[in-house]
């Protein structure tokens, strides 16, 4: 038996590109075989609705209702809900953040102004993990397709708002970098649930907490990935016509040369 999770995941009033509640999602999901979900709203340097005017206990508690309220209506329902964020660079590249918790963020106003490698690091020593979601995204607000190769433990290598000529190099960069692979749905909507494709990962026990999620995840277990393989098939088209930065475990520039990572 296996186990399926929605692992990327917005909500309204937290995220400002959302148009769904938290708790709009669970009777979809639950409809359509999901296990669980993990919420993943935009956070303080992303695309996030709240205001950075708040004092940093406020913005926290702010933050944290998007799940809050997911969590309730799954408790209600029997879908797991569990908690994460999305945190961007420069406007350029975003990471999933998994593990960690509300109590952890409030001792931490710091992670405001963190560098990739500082996020990772200190992800890693509280018992978190990092996804690069979308790695190879091409969109006009994006001036810079950043690689995080050494700060990251997973890649998502197919994403619910991506053209399936990005999942596809996504794909063969997580092989490249022998990295887990993750899929998820970067769902804004809930209509989408029967509208669009979701996604998601199979896992082979069920998950207890959000930890245990991570565990999956470093040790690479994640059983298989809901999403169609012929996703990943190159057609000669691909191409990144934006400037790349491939960076290392110290967040330090060390190529410009995407095709020798896929």
């Amino acid at each position: 038996m296996t186990y399926l999770y929605e692992t990327h995941l917005h909500t309204a009033g937290v995220s400002k590109c959302a148009v769904s509640r938290g708790a709009d999602y669970i009777a979809g999901y639950k409809d359509k075989g999901y296990s669980g979900i993990i919420v993943t709203d935009h956070f303080y340097n992303a695309n996030c609705a709240l205001s950075r005017g708040l004092e940093w206990k406020e913005w926290v508690n702010r933050f944290y209702d998007g799940y809050e309220e997911a969590r309730n209506e799954g408790e209600r329902r029997g879908l797991d809900v569990f908690f994460g964020w999305e945190e961007t660079f420069n406007g350029c590249d975003d990471y999933l953040v998994y593990g960690l918790d509300k109590e952890w963020l409030l001792a931490h106003p710091e992670v405001r102004k963190w560098t990739r490698g500082e996020q990772y690091s200190a992800v890693k020593a509280a018992g978190g993990c990092v996804v690069q979601a979308h790695p190879f995204r091409q969109r006009y607000y994006i001036k810079r397709v950043v690689l995080s190769t050494g700060c990251v433990d997973g890649v998502e290598i197919a994403n619910g708002g991506n053209d399936a000529e990005a999942d596809a190099l996504a794909y063969r960069y997580a092989k490249k970098l022998n990295k887990p692979m993750l899929a998820g749905s970067d769902i804004h909507d809930a209509s989408f649930i029967y509208n669009g494709e979701i996604f998601g990962v199979y896992l082979d026990k069920k998950l207890g907490d959000i930890k245990d999620f991570v565990n999956v995840i470093c040790s690479n277990e994640i059983a298989g990935l809901k999403v169609n393989q012929t996703r990943f098939d190159l057609h000669g088209n691909e191409d990144v016509i934006t400037p790349v930065d491939v960076r290392d475990e110290n967040d330090r520039v060390i190529s410009n040369d995407w095709k020798e990572y896929v």
